[in-house]
């Protein structure tokens, strides 16, 4: 067993812990069974929750037993911590449904084989939905001290400001009876999570103390930043990267981490990458070096791309990559790939019918800002239609050039691509 400590620390992982050394000494006597929570609040999970479920494949890999957790009762009402205002209840077919969803996206990081390390996945719903209000109280709600629980931040700021329902208010006593459950039913001694989790996480720790007199411990990971100060795993429109691939496309994931910051990319390595210390430091002297290579964000897009989505679907993104600037056969990409790829540049739509002629598609597609700046930009050789250089002005494609009966790619000199899609009827 490797020390999964020393290696947390290297990447920056370890935010706080209830008892850093006691959980070394506990680490190094392994294997340790440890777990993560993931609430069904959404039909995916997102970035973020990357994080805690490649924390989970660290400790497996160092010889640690892991439990990825989905919250079919705790996804019923969520979680208040870092949320400003009341959440709205989903109905309990749709986080029945959620909860299917993100066990299989959980699952398919860990090893779920035979031996002391073989991962589990449960639901907290097995354990919470036959318990009466009565037991609940009696059992678990007796340990938790009221002046206790409204000393935490997440209760202090809402009730401060637009309150808090007893519903959300009990949460921390339902992810704390979690970490109870599964130190009673597996002999689980660490619960991990994001640094917004720490008070739930303690919870848990302390009602382990109370009712069993045995000892926990809590581990949690920073929350994430961008430098130039904007959302971690957020598009520059707000939306959330996600890991369904049919809610954020395998081409926009890879991109999200080919076009990370170079002050971010240190960062990522050390957070999501399995590399080594080694390895990881030759690509960042490598991209220090030779910066327009931008050798440490490829890496990483072809790790994570290859991680979430496959290595079928990375050597997809990456020949639609090169096909887009001219390096590679527009023709031979498949229909999903090419489509996910032009969602991601300058694009237009046109119905079905005569096409436009190229000088008016660049304007359209945003790549030229006037007609006449498109006649000159085809005029001096730069303008290509699928990788073809444009040579007459008054070009215009016919319904032959369309790629799969229905999209055009637009370039305007070696970087500047734009796409169109004509709409069906």
């Amino acid at each position: 067993m490797t020390d999964i400590i020393d290696d947390l620390a290297w990447r920056d992982l370890i935010a706080q812990s209830t008892d850093l050394g006691g959980l070394r000494e506990l680490l190094a006597a392994g294997p340790v069974t440890l777990y993560c929570g993931f609430d069904p609040t959404a039909p995916s999970l997102h970035l973020g929750n990357l994080i805690q479920i490649l924390t989970l494949r660290r400790f497996q890999q160092a010889g640690h037993r892991p439990i990825g957790l989905v919250g079919g009762a705790t996804g019923l009402i969520g979680d208040p911590s870092g949320k400003s205002a009341e959440r709205v209840l989903n109905s309990e077919e749709t986080v029945a449904g959620w909860v299917e969803r993100i066990r299989g996206q959980v699952s398919k990081f860990l090893d779920f084989d035979d031996g002391t390390t073989g991962a589990l996945m449960v639901s907290n719903l097995d354990w919470t939905g036959s318990m009466t209000a009565i037991e609940f109280l009696r059992d678990i709600g007796k340990h938790f001290p009221v002046n206790k629980m409204l000393a935490r931040e997440t209760v202090k700021s809402r009730l401060d400001t637009t309150g808090m329902s007893y519903t959300e208010f009990s949460y921390v006593l339902l992810q704390s009876m979690d970490f109870l459950e599964l130190y009673r039913r597996y002999g689980c001694r660490l619960q991990t999570g994001g640094s917004d989790q720490w008070g739930n996480l303690t919870g848990g720790v302390d009602l382990i103390r109370r009712a069993e007199g045995g000892t926990a411990h809590a581990l949690t990971t920073p929350l994430l930043t961008k430098a130039d100060g904007t959302k971690f795993g957020k598009t520059a429109g707000g939306e959330t990267y996600w890991l369904d691939p049919e809610l954020t496309s395998p081409y926009a994931f890879y991109q999200f981490w080919f076009n990370a910051d170079d002050r971010d990319v240190e960062n990522y390595l050390k957070v999501f990458s399995f590399r080594s210390r080694e390895e990881i430091e030759a690509l960042l002297k490598e991209g220090a070096e030779r910066p327009a290579a931008r050798a440490p964000q490829r890496a990483l897009a072809e790790e994570l791309t290859t991680l979430v989505h496959g290595a079928g679907e990375t050597e997809r993104v990456i020949a639609a990559s090169r096909a887009l600037f001219g390096q590679g056969s527009l023709e031979e990409l498949d229909e999903r790939t090419l489509g996910a790829a032009l969602a991601e540049v300058p694009r237009t739509e046109i119905p079905a019918g005569e096409l436009p002629t190229v000088a008016d598609l660049l304007v359209a597609a945003g790549l030229c800002k006037s007609k006449s700046e498109a006649r000159r930009t085809i005029a001096q050789g730069g303008a290509y239609l699928n990788n073809a250089k444009i040579e007459a002005e008054d070009a215009a494609p016919t319904a032959g050039d369309l790629l799969h009966g229905r999209y055009l790619v637009l370039r305007r000199g070696k970087r500047n691509v734009g796409g169109v899609e004509v709409t069906r009827s």
